[in-house]
């Protein structure tokens, strides 16, 4: 345990050296916090989006990787909805320096397919739905050094397939943080063990 927390406190360390986040051979990790309530009143509300992700630059701005989502809702006498998903996702940066609205930042654009679900308490009288998601948006990030970058993301996600309905469609408003990590040394720690 100790010398996993060496080499990555080694790693980040060493990345702050490093010239670019989204060059080619880089790997990014991190996720979206989409949204996060807790109603303290008579209703009891409580609501969370999680979605982890982890990327491969395999040509510099171009990303390719995974990502996992979880979301959960539920209020008292309402019970408990829940979404979730799979699949493949990729990120293009756009490297213009034009395009950079402050110093130390990018656009990007994500997109998403896999396997995805919206399922609604019963006892809220929802339409559930089961199948192929996709998603796609737009979002910014600005790094605050130069291994981490917060993020905004707005994106659509759909699911088509099947369920008490066909098709549902969100939009989502999500803020969270990536780790980009050097891609040679990623592979000498894994190469280490």
């Amino acid at each position: 345990m100790k010398k996993i927390i060496l080499a990555l406190i080694g790693l980040i360390g060493f990345g702050l050296v490093t010239n670019a986040q989204t060059q080619r051979g880089n790997v990014m990790v991190g996720g979206d916090l989409a949204s996060l309530d807790l109603d303290l009143g008579s209703t009891g509300t409580f609501k969370f989006d999680l979605s982890p992700k982890a990327a491969w630059f395999i040509k510099d701005n171009v990303a390719l990787g995974g990502y996992v989502n979880f979301g959960l809702t539920t209020a008292k006498d309402a019970g408990t909805s829940i979404n979730y998903g799979i699949g493949a996702l990729g990120r293009y940066y756009i490297a213009d320096k034009t395009a950079q609205v402050l110093a130390k930042s990018k656009f990007f654009f994500e997109a998403n397919v896999g396997i995805s679900g919206y399922n609604p308490s019963k006892k809220l009288g929802g339409d559930n739905t089961n199948g192929l998601g996709i998603g796609f948006g737009p979002g910014f990030a600005y790094f605050i050094t130069q291994n981490i970058g917060l993020e905004a993301l707005l994106k659509y996600n759909g699911v088509i397939g099947f369920g008490s309905t066909p098709t549902s469609n969100h939009l989502t408003f999500g803020l969270g943080f990536q780790i980009y990590l050097p891609g040679k040394h990623v592979k000498q720690m894994v190469g280490a063990k």
